[in-house]
């Protein structure tokens, strides 16, 4: 999945570089034994830390953020999608350049890997997956395409849901030809040509559906 879309484009011309380590590779045994099962017994298996610890050592560089995929962590939004662009986009040192995601499975890891490399923890929402790397899929494109130079335009992200444009509020609704479609028209504004009339229409729009759909976020909250 990496291959394709606005973070494949991005890959392909170098504006980020994405690595993929498995942590088998890292087992002690020749049979890329990388769980076991839990101390205390109950059901499921635990990732072993060896094998974990060790892959993060042999790609971090400095102290780049080391981010476990986990239900538990705080939930990851916008903003933070921001910050780690940003972050991505300074020279590498030591904690600049690098994100390292960390996508366990079964049960989760060890907790000493919380302990020994994890510095932050993010979750996608309250609900659990059978592993992390569909939402580790999910942040790469909100983070990849924030960076400059990924979309042929910087002001289509600007004007998303939760953009700067939008002042974190969710985006207006889009029209498009045909001018009128099942008795549907489009609004008048965005024909008028008035492109001060058509920008306010659009935060209006923006504002009415936030406090519609998402009061939280809204002005009036």
């Amino acid at each position: 999945m990496l291959a394709e879309g606005v973070v494949g484009r991005a890959l392909q011309r170098g504006t980020v570089r994405c690595v993929v380590t498995d942590f088998r590779l890292f087992a002690a045994d020749r049979h890329g034994t990388v769980d076991d099962t839990p101390y205390g017994g109950g059901p499921g298996m635990v990732i072993r830390p060896e094998p974990v610890v060790e892959a993060v050592e042999s790609v971090r560089i400095g102290r780049a953020p080391v981010v476990l995929l986990t239900p538990q962590g705080r939930r990851f939004d916008q903003q933070q999608a921001e910050r780690w662009a940003d972050m991505l986009q300074r020279p590498a040192g030591d904690d600049a350049g690098q994100l390292i995601l960390l996508c366990g499975r079964y049960k989760g890891f060890d907790e000493r890997v919380r302990e020994l490399v994890v510095t932050d923890e993010i979750s996608l929402g309250d609900f659990v997956l059978s592993g992390g790397e569909l939402a580790a899929l999910a942040v790469i494109d909100a983070v990849v395409r924030r960076v400059p130079g990924v979309l042929g335009r910087q002001e289509s992200a600007d004007t998303d849901s939760f953009g700067p444009a939008r002042d974190g509020r969710l985006d207006c609704g889009w029209y498009t030809r045909p001018p009128e479609y099942r008795g549907l028209p489009v609004p008048a504004p965005l024909l008028s040509g008035d492109h001060a009339a058509i920008e306010k229409f659009r935060q209006r729009d923006s504002e009415a559906r936030t406090r519609a759909r998402r009061s939280d976020l809204s002005d009036d909250a």
